[in-house]
């Protein structure tokens, strides 16, 4: 691998505070300057709760950049052009940037998508590779096109899917140091003039959000671990789209099934027969 470059203005674009913080740390540890956190501003009118991090501002957030709210994406071209940045990097963030923003920065915007691209792309990735079975979850940092998820790779790993692992809380540690270390490459790549390898249709999926076809679990016809997936893959989902889910019969009641495991915990949590064998019901809620 060529020298590293050094002394890049960079800019963080991203929603997610367990992601942020150690992006940063990597990014000035390879000697480059990060000058700001840009950040979707929560819409005040809409009663969201709080993430588990709590609302950002200056007590939590990462020191020595610039903390910028934006309330919408048309004004990030705007922003981008003040800050001056070399590079931008985009992680966990929900609006499609806009062309006139994507080109601001000197080497471009750069995204990390959680799938092996151009598998899964779309909103809920992590979601889709459970629901479709994938024995691996796909780690890519792409340049940033007008479209969702379809510019060209840069670098790519992945990590094995873990039955014991029910949330992005307990995979998250896994998944955001695989792709820290892909950052030497990518820099190489991007101060080397590399376009990336352009993205084939052959493969390509759509990850987007679940709906009520998958929001019922049927016990008697469903394996233990499609029902197992399925519940891990609306919690990957984070309460996003038109529905809730997944819902079923259990001691006569309709509840939301939020956690599972295909072995026995011990702890005497509900047992249930499955098409091919037991699954062991760990929470759940009153369903609607």
């Amino acid at each position: 691998m060529s020298e590293q470059p050094q002394g890049w203005r960079v800019v963080v674009i991203a929603n997610v505070l367990p992601i942020v913080e150690p992006l940063i740390e990597t990014v000035r540890g390879m000697g480059h300057d990060v000058v700001a956190w840009v950040l979707q501003r929560r819409p005040y009118a809409v009663d969201m709760p709080p993430p588990p991090w709590g609302d950002i501002s200056d007590k939590n957030s990462p020191q020595g950049v610039n903390l910028i709210f934006v309330r919408e994406k048309a004004d990030l071209a705007g922003i981008l052009r003040g800050l001056e940045p070399d590079l931008a990097l985009c992680w966990g963030f929900s609006w499609k940037i806009p062309q006139e923003a994507l080109d601001v920065p000197r080497h471009g915007i750069v995204n990390q998508h959680p799938a092996l691209l151009p598998r899964h792309r779309g909103p809920i990735p992590l979601s889709w590779a459970l629901r479709e079975g994938d024995d691996v979850f796909g780690v890519t940092w792409h340049r940033m096109d007008a479209e969702l998820d379809t510019g060209a790779i840069l670098a790519q790993s992945s990590i094995p899917i873990l039955d014991e692992e029910t949330t992005m809380f307990e995979t998250g540690p896994r998944l955001v140091p695989a792709g820290l270390a892909l950052l030497p490459e990518v820099f190489e790549k991007l101060a080397a003039g590399d376009p990336g390898q352009p993205q084939g249709e052959e493969g390509a999926s759509w990850g987007g959000m679940l709906d009520e076809d998958y929001a019922t679990i049927d016990w008697s016809t469903q394996t233990a671990r499609e029902i197992h997936n399925q519940v891990r893959a609306w919690n990957f989902a984070f309460g996003m789209g038109p529905v809730d889910g997944p819902f079923a019969e259990l001691d006569g009641k309709r509840v939301k099934v939020t956690r599972t495991l295909l072995t026995d915990p011990g702890d005497g949590s509900p047992a249930v027969e499955t098409a091919d064998g037991t699954i062991w019901v760990l929470e759940r809620e009153p369903g609607e």
